[in-house]
């Protein structure tokens, strides 16, 4: 079975990769020229849906399952920020540097050292059966300063309920073993073997 990745971020390509051996997993830029999608829902679930549609309707092999995820980080205190826009949090073009820049400054501009955050993922598949989305989520805190080189993303600021270090101090494995995103990719597996079965 294919699945196709609708996504170019390295970082999000290489997290699921690794959590769905035994699939044949491509990224969609290896199979054609990466286009630009309008992330216009207003909800994670809404935009991985987006993608996962826009993907599969450019694909030749119609038979192929597409795989999209839309994820960030929330943080109550700011009303939800960066929410469905931490990709683009400090801007269009912005990089993961920039968006991590600004969510520190943001809260260290209002006093804030460390304040409760969570991290979601919504990964929707787009398959000749149909479409299905599924949700997993992280809890705990988010710092004004970044700490650690690994991961990717807001991860350096981000320390996950349990634990006294930042993801970016974690190394990849024990990432991913707690992650938002692979709670969200068991339910997904669930789905796929399903239709792995239809084949």
């Amino acid at each position: 079975m294919k699945i196709v990745l609708a996504t170019s971020n390295k970082g999000k390509i290489r997290e699921i990769k690794a959590f769905l051996e035994g699939f044949d997993v491509v990224g969609f830029d290896e199979l054609m020229t990466p286009f630009d999608i309008d992330e216009t829902g207003a909800t994670f679930k809404e935009n991985a849906l987006i993608k996962a549609r826009a993907v599969h309707e450019a694909l030749e092999d119609k038979n192929a399952i597409v795989l999209s995820d839309d994820s960030g980080i929330s943080v109550p205190l700011l009303g939800g920020e960066p929410g469905i826009y931490s990709a683009r949090y400090a801007g269009i073009g912005a990089n993961d540097k920039d968006n991590l820049a600004k969510l520190i400054a943001t809260l260290s501009a209002r006093g804030v050292a460390q304040t409760p955050a969570f991290y979601t993922a919504a990964i929707a598949l787009a398959t000749p059966w149909g479409e299905f989305s599924v949700h997993g989520w992280m809890h705990g805190h988010a710092i004004n300063e970044a700490r650690g080189e690994n991961g990717f993303g807001y991860d350096p600021m981000f320390i996950p309920e349990g634990y006294t270090t930042t993801l970016g101090e974690m190394d990849a494995q024990s990432k991913r073993d707690i992650s938002h995103r692979t709670r969200a990719l068991k339910h997904a597996m669930t789905l796929l073997n399903t239709l792995k079965g239809n084949q």
